[in-house]
């Protein structure tokens, strides 16, 4: 079933919203990429979308402009998206965004018990993405124990202190670094401190440590209450990365003052293509009697064109916008990530990208799209 054609705005013309764009656009949409500097959108001038300089904090502007939209898309910073997603309820325009916010992602949750549209926070990579395997994995198994969800966004050939560049958004990468991270533990939903439980993971003979960071779990800790017993989400780093990262943050206080850390991770941890994505989900549970354990690894590489950050992130959003088009989403109100199923999800224009884009590091005469690690699927229902 193909999705009928839309007239869809994607605001934020940054690494993750131009190439949301130009896959929305591709499969036919009358896509509008708007930006509040016209710098961001003069790259994209005469291309195959069109682009408009829109400065979304002025309400009156944002209400005129989506009144002519069908569908948004807020690739912006999370402290944009309360305005936005009120504004497309208020327009009748339907809401998609990359928040990883928690807070702001109650607040669009309470818009939908009213809202006529769908209202479709935190898709992309993780939350996204990971939320969908996450409750997948949950599925595989007649009674859950745990669920272990780690993802990493890392350089290939780390070079800095940090070990790390950033290649997504700065205020999101802070904001994951900061505040309580929910988990369920014994049963029960609890919020810990970010950076900490810090656990060491080898990966195909690659060496990561994981720690907590907030967000990442999106809705799951509601969607599989009373079914799961411990339910964690962690972020994959290079060793040495957190307790770097803890100097910073509390040792000098910069908690306290983001933008000079915004400064900091700008200089010391510019943007790379040569990046790779690391999706690591475990379960664990009963099956047939016997208590077993099941993973899926996932690796994603980038291209000169395309980093695997932009394809997982990007990816992931625009194979949520096709689900819901096709009626395989909520019509209206709050939506949740894991409302798609795994199968829908990665049958769609964009989701074949990631089925088929997950594999081995790029070899010899060989493109960075191997696909050597198959996603288990179940049937749908």
């Amino acid at each position: 079933m193909s999705a009928p054609f839309k007239r869809i705005a994607v605001l934020g013309a940054g690494q993750i919203g131009s190439v949301i764009a130009a896959m929305l656009a591709e499969q036919g949409h009358a896509v509008t990429l708007a930006d509040a500097n016209p710098a961001q959108l003069a790259p994209f001038a005469g291309g195959a979308f069109e682009v408009a300089p829109l400065d979304v904090a002025d309400e009156a502007a944002l209400t005129v402009f989506l009144t002519r939209q069908d569908i948004v898309v807020s690739a912006c910073p999370y402290f944009l998206n309360k305005t936005i997603a009120r504004v497309a309820v208020a327009t009748g325009t339907h809401y998609f965004d990359l928040t990883e916010d928690v807070e702001t992602t109650a607040f669009i949750k309470a818009l939908g018990e009213t809202a006529d549209v769908a209202l479709v926070p935190q898709c992309g990579l993780a939350p996204g993405f990971i939320c969908i395997l996450g409750a997948d994995m949950a599925a595989r198994f007649e009674r859950v124990k745990s669920v272990k969800m780690r993802v990493g966004a890392l350089p290939l050939y780390p070079t800095n202190a940090l070990s790390y560049n950033v290649t997504w958004s700065v205020d999101g990468l802070i904001n994951e670094y900061c505040n309580p991270c929910e988990i369920v533990f014994e049963g029960r939903a609890t919020l810990v401190p970010a950076l900490e439980g810090l656990e060491h993971v080898m990966i195909d003979g690659v060496s990561y440590e994981a720690f907590n960071t907030s967000g990442g779990l999106g809705t799951l800790t509601e969607t599989l209450d009373g079914r799961v017993s411990d339910l964690s989400y962690k972020t994959l780093r290079y060793p040495g990365h957190a307790e770097i990262m803890k100097l910073l943050l509390r040792g000098l206080e910069l908690a306290d003052d983001r933008e000079t850390l915004r400064r900091i991770l700008n200089r010391a941890a510019p943007f790379t293509r040569k990046d790779v994505v690391v999706v690591f989900v475990t379960g664990v549970g009963e099956r047939n009697g016997r208590l077993e354990e099941d993973s899926t690894v996932l690796r994603y590489y980038g291209a000169p064109e395309m980093s695997a950050i932009q394809l997982t992130t990007a990816a992931g959003c625009v194979s949520m916008v096709e689900l819901f088009l096709t009626g395989k989403l909520p019509q209206k109100g709050f939506v949740r990530q894991e409302d798609a199923s795994l199968p829908d999800f990665l049958s769609t224009t964009a989701g074949l990208r990631l089925a088929q884009g997950s594999g081995v590091a790029p070899r010899a005469g060989h493109g960075g799209d191997i696909a050597s690690d198959e996603i288990p699927l179940r049937k749908a229902g």
